[in-house]
């Protein structure tokens, strides 16, 4: 893998690892506060009996009140502002008028783009009240993503990543999806290096400063096999045990790494008190 000055590069995936100056660490800032705006908002709609139709609308609505554009809208034919994933759909959930229920779980992934920066964040919500199993489910999952996380620094490698989130997942008896994996993000919507949560440490891409990168662990109850459903694009569990995920955006700096899309109410995981 080589890497290559983000000013220099052409604005496509080829290959290289992008490098990002400040002046690129301050769009990411705006886009990812944007998006983590965004997934505060919905906090209160998520409740029984609404459809995730009405809350793709609202994120729809939220991204033309501030000059961004939701970057799943027409991407590759999908129709939607977002991806909302219950139960034991793994991701790529697609919004409908079938109301959510008392006791569900759903992920909302939302990608904003604000002045040619892609903000990428997911959260899980619990629906009223929930199993204390999915309570468990998603404590695991967004502890999983920070422990990935905190591993980032200049000279960590990508496997370190993988393997931070792998060691505390499985033993806990639970299962990390291989189907799908992070990304690189900045500029384009899907970008070099794509991080994978499973790994070893010490190997794969070693990270630098102005890399920019999403870490989106899927964790299931039960085993990791997925499957794709006939619209293309929902993912689910082979086995139909519940699935969660958490995601932020994030650039490697000189000592460590920056979070781009922290929520600005610390609303960044359940109970959302608000």
């Amino acid at each position: 893998m080589t890497y290559v000055d983000a000013a220099a590069a052409p604005l496509r995936k080829n290959g290289q690892i992008k490098l990002h100056g400040p002046a690129d660490f301050e769009g990411m800032r705006k886009a990812g506060r944007l998006v983590a705006e965004a997934l505060d908002l919905i906090v209160p709609l998520i409740r029984p009996g609404v459809a995730t139709e009405a809350i793709d609308k609202a994120v729809f609505e939220f991204a033309m009140d501030h000059g961004a554009l939701p970057a799943t809208l027409m991407y590759r034919g999908y129709r939607k502002s977002t991806c909302t994933s219950i139960n034991h759909v793994v991701c790529h959930g697609i919004p409908n008028e079938k109301p959510l229920r008392e006791g569900d779980i759903v992920n909302v992934d939302v990608t904003l783009v604000l002045d040619g920066w892609y903000g990428d964040s997911s959260r899980m919500y619990p629906v009223g009240e929930i199993p204390r199993r999915a309570e468990k489910l998603i404590e695991i999952t967004y502890e999983a993503m920070m422990r990935g996380i905190a591993v980032i620094k200049p000279g960590a490698t990508v496997g370190d990543i993988g393997a931070a989130i792998q060691d505390f997942v499985e033993p806990c008896h639970l299962s990390v999806v291989r189907d799908f994996c992070g990304h690189g993000v900045g500029r384009l919507f899907h970008d070099e290096p794509n991080i994978v949560h499973v790994g070893r440490p010490g190997e794969g891409a070693v990270l630098k400063p102005g890399m920019f990168f999403t870490v989106e662990p899927m964790i299931n109850l039960g085993r990791p096999h997925v499957k794709v459903l006939s619209d293309g694009w929902t993912a689910v569990t082979r086995d139909r045990s519940l699935s969660a995920q958490f995601e932020h955006a994030v650039g490697v700096t000189e000592t460590g790494v920056e979070i781009f899309t922290l929520s600005p109410k610390g609303l960044d995981k359940p109970p959302y008190n608000v």
